[in-house]
């Protein structure tokens, strides 16, 4: 076993046989920037192919810790085919947004390999796959930004791949591109009719506002419905508010950067939660409508304006993505506050809190005067408690891979055997 260190510490494994190149197993971490868009590419496509928005966006990538994809990749000489697993499942590779994705990797290798006889053998030999999310797919909660960022970088060490790779994540899922990126990030939409210039750009690192919190309600964990691409083309072909809507985008892209380079935490807030109204309505005034929010999520709206009037300040901002989990954004000194206020009002036995312990809080009488939502049991299911988080993470320890020794999915669902 040869062991290769590149940038950034990065470990590359590679077993070398009669034939070159015979495996080669990489293991990625990546946060996500999951439900938090404060200026959301769910605005619709000018190019549904390349993946090209509308408008340019803006978010934030959450901490590893609590929410990650966790990709492992290999490539084999034992592999008969390429081969792919989500969450245990083995999952058809031949997903078109997949193909572009190993495309394009493979094209900008082949053009670093050329000069390489022993490196070029590794674009030869068919990849596996194998990546797990640890929370629900599909559920409106931004999986396949994570999923599709984790996939793209991964690929990129496996082949060396250097250089601005976010374009690359956007020809995956749209979202993704910001997901290569930690903390505040931009998705700039550009001009061009081949998406050169359609990438994600950092507008502030991780450590840049070390106060900010994000509470992740889940309400389901369900598959949502109506898809988030399926959705938004419903939308550009129907809705009358979407040409309103994105004349608007980059005034608020302009002020909401400037609100988080200044730390601007009511600035940021009220933008972000009329930003998330606006997108919404707009899914509304799609024919036929499109429903993300459930009547829970309306009643954690009314909760944070009711917690926001009742102190005279904005403590605490929504944001909804394509379903009905909020991500509420609040500095660290708020967060005890909010969380009694939800414990409070969606009781239940069973909700949990993970992520970084919460400290407690006790509600007053004039506390729960001042603030007023309809009780509903058992409404939010558990809480994710996080920060912003930094960029993917390569994992050198051989347990952390999703393999096993024989190279098989080591989650692998039985009913797939």
């Amino acid at each position: 076993m040869h062991t290769i260190y590149g940038a950034h510490g990065i470990e590359r494994n590679i077993s070398r046989g009669q034939d070159g190149i015979k495996d080669y197993g990489l293991n990625i971490i990546r946060s996500i920037n999951l439900c938090v868009y404060l200026y959301t590419d769910l605005g619709g496509k000018r190019n549904e192919k390349l993946i090209l928005p509308t408008n340019s966006s803006l978010s934030v990538t959450l901490g590893q810790d609590e929410l990650r994809a966790k990709t492992s990749v290999a490539v084999s000489s034992d592999f008969n085919e390429d081969k792919m697993w989500l969450n245990g499942k083995e999952q058809s590779i031949e997903n078109p947004r997949i193909q572009n994705v190993l495309k394009e990797i493979k094209r900008r290798a082949r053009k670093r390999l050329s000069d390489s006889e022993n490196e070029a053998d590794l674009l030869l030999k068919h990849v596996h796959i194998v990546s797990e999310n640890n929370f629900p797919t599909a559920a409106g909660l931004a999986s396949s930004a994570a999923g599709y960022a984790c996939l793209v970088y991964s690929l990129a060490k496996l082949y060396g791949v250097q250089g601005e790779i976010s374009d690359i994540a956007r020809q995956g899922s749209g979202s993704a591109c910001r997901s290569i990126y930690g903390g505040y990030v931009a998705w700039e939409k550009g001009k061009a009719d081949d998406g050169t210039d359609s990438y994600a750009v950092q507008i502030a690192p991780e450590t840049h506002w070390p106060e900010m919190r994000a509470l992740i309600l889940v309400v389901s964990d369900q598959k949502k419905d109506v898809g988030s691409t399926e959705g938004m083309q419903t939308t550009i072909s129907t809705s009358e508010l979407m040409q309103q809507r994105i004349q608007g985008i980059d005034k608020k892209m302009k002020l909401m950067t400037q609100a988080i380079k200044e730390k601007d935490f009511p600035t940021f807030a009220k933008l972000t939660m009329q930003d998330s109204n606006q997108f919404h309505a707009v899914c509304l005034d799609t024919y036929p409508p499109v429903f993300y929010m459930t009547d829970v999520s309306r009643q954690i709206i009314q909760l944070v304006h009711s917690i926001n009037d009742s102190t005279g300040h904005i403590k605490v901002a929504y944001t909804f993505d394509a379903g009905p989990n909020a991500c509420l954004y609040l500095l660290e000194k708020d967060v005890p506050l909010v969380v009694s206020f939800v414990q409070h009002y969606f009781p239940s036995s069973t909700m949990h809190i993970t992520g970084p312990a919460v400290s407690e809080y006790t509600l007053t009488s004039d506390d729960l005067e001042k603030v007023k939502v309809q009780p509903n049991p058992g409404a939010v299911k558990y809480i994710i408690h996080t920060k912003v988080g930094c960029g993917p993470q390569v994992v050198t320890d051989p347990a952390e891979s999703l393999f096993s020794a024989n190279r098989k999915p080591k989650h692998e669902s039985s009913l797939e055997r």
